[in-house]
């Protein structure tokens, strides 16, 4: 008899990941794609959407393929991705530019100080829309487009992100969902749960706003001509999805009030539920991936994303043998403190022109050493965002882990041993595709999370090293102060000389990979 199955997609920064499962929760395959965004200038994040796309189908082809050997029936597609993005499309839906990633993407710096001003201050934004304007915000890269392109900007009808970009392809239905809305500040009202035209009209210019449904909503069903091209049946149910941090947080359950979803990935994200809506200048308050829920999150420009430029930089094989050395290495990297800061820093700080420090550095120092370091860094950086969260009014009573890097067990260990909190590292920590799974299956049949994914283990701090720790973090919150204005003015220098900072985007194939290969299970 065969059984009914779901398949998830997630485009992320670093990679797209699918999932086939079965209904009562069992990964019966999951495959990856590897690629890397382009860096045109200092400060600018892009990718190519004809690439998630292609990727997508290449996935959908493989999970197809291995439905048919497992005799399993695909009932329905869950797709989440990166965001907030900003893809401009012509009315056909034909990309005019490559996609502006989100706040790794800095370039709309000038534009968010002046919506700012125009729209009345932080204090009048937050209101409406949960979010002071940051690199985060898909607004102001809108207005960038428009000051800065406006050639193709005249020509934009729609705004695409990743995952309503995929429900496209698939159904031909053009939305986005809440949640998503709620990141392209000050576009869209939290409270009403729609766009706010005398903000969305202005900015948006030509561009036909997307009809709004919720993550787990079906956008439609896979059309015929799209069936031919990823072999998924004609006629299946697509959920609209949402961004992949949000679709983290519904994979491992973290969506009760006091929930942190911790993130383990190219970039380290954190998403607490909270009961009423919270606001901060320095996080995000957002709605959420269920109608009645509220977030406040942080996200860091930078965590995996660190310890792959690490590894590249100093020749090594594969994570396995700097993870080891790092151990060695031991807690405080025998002198060395790190700012994370190596794309400019989101939350809680928000200044795109941040730049990384490494501070104590010898010439005895070793790989393992300055290994240890970056990952008590993005340690220090979690920390550093759960009490901006709870002086901001969130509550946090239970952590759970996700994503590539949540894996392993030395770098989930140093964050509980910095923050001096237990995290909860559940079962199945494929993460957001996973998530995009269950949205899916929510659609089609009656799923529990907690029964898909239930908890693995618990990794609990150890209270020996508190005191060393709780020094260093004295040091870490004094070194970025100290180090501002010098990082400003070489970032500044840097924008005067044209660094292209040029990554090219390379993709390859992992059938069995489950991580993303930037975000190492440390």
């Amino acid at each position: 008899m065969s059984t009914d199955a779901i398949i998830g997609v997630d485009i992320g920064t670093s990679s797209s990941k699918g999932v086939l499962v079965a209904l009562d929760g069992t990964v019966l395959r999951s495959t990856s794609r590897t690629h890397d965004p382009t860096r045109p200038r200092e400060g600018w994040v892009e990718m190519d959407a004809e690439l998630w796309w292609s990727e997508f189908v290449s996935i959908s082809r493989e999970l197809a393929d291995a439905a048919t050997a497992a005799d399993a029936v695909i009932v329905a597609v869950g797709v989440s991705g990166m965001g907030p993005c900003v893809l401009v499309t012509d009315a056909a839906g034909f990309p005019l530019r490559p996609a502006i990633l989100y706040g790794v993407d800095t370039r709309a710096t000038r534009q968010i100080a002046d919506l700012t001003r125009a729209l009345g201050g932080d204090d009048v934004i937050m209101t409406r829309g949960g979010s002071a304007l940051s690199t985060q915000s898909a607004g102001p890269k809108l207005a960038w487009l428009a000051d800065n392109e406006p050639e193709i900007f005249a020509r934009a009808r729609r705004l695409f992100m990743p995952s309503s970009w995929l429900a496209w392809h698939l159904t031909g239905a053009y939305l986005l969902d809440h949640h998503s809305a709620s990141q392209c500040t000050p576009l869209y009202d939290a409270g009403s749960h729609s766009w706010y035209e005398p903000w969305a009209v202005p900015i948006i210019g030509p561009i036909e706003l997307p009809s709004l449904c919720w993550p787990g909503d079906v956008a439609g069903q896979v059309t015929t001509a799209a069936a031919a091209e990823t072999g998924l049946p004609a006629g299946i149910p697509v959920i609209a999805g949402t961004i992949d941090a949000w679709s983290e947080a519904v994979s491992v359950g973290a969506q009760r009030a006091g929930d942190l979803m911790l993130m383990y990935g190219t970039t380290m994200f954190l998403v607490n539920t909270v009961p009423e809506p919270v606001t901060a200048v320095g996080l995000w308050g957002t709605v959420g991936a269920f109608p009645g829920t509220h977030n406040l999150a942080g996200g860091m420009a930078t965590s995996g994303a660190i310890t792959g430029w690490l590894r590249d930089l100093l020749g090594a094989g594969d994570f396995s043998e700097l993870i080891a050395l790092a151990a060695a290495s031991g807690p405080g990297a025998r002198g060395l403190l790190m700012l994370p800061y190596f794309a400019g820093e989101r939350t809680p700080i928000q200044d795109p022109e941040a730049r990384g420090v490494i501070a104590g550095l010898t010439i005895s120092h070793s790989a393992g050493d300055l290994y240890r370091a970056a990952l008590e860094a993005t340690a220090f950086g979690v920390r550093h965002n759960i009490e901006a969260m709870r002086d901001a009014g969130g509550s946090i009573e239970r952590i759970v882990a996700v994503g590539g890097g949540a894996q392993g067990n030395l770098w989930t260990q140093i964050v509980s041993d910095v923050t001096g909190l237990p995290q909860v590292i559940p079962t199945v920590l494929i993460g957001a595709s996973y998530g995009a799974a269950f949205l899916a299956a929510l659609a089609v049949t009656t799923v529990d999370i907690d029964t898909w994914n239930p908890p693995a283990e618990v990794r609990r701090p150890n209270p020996t090293l508190a005191d060393e720790y709780n020094e260093l973090y004295s040091l870490y919150r004094q070194l970025y102060p100290a180090t501002r204005d010098i990082s400003h003015a070489l970032a500044a220098r840097a924008g005067r000389l044209g660094d292209p900072a040029t990554v090219s985007t390379q993709t390859s194939t992992s059938p069995s990979s489950t991580s993303d290969q930037k975000a190492n299970p440390a």
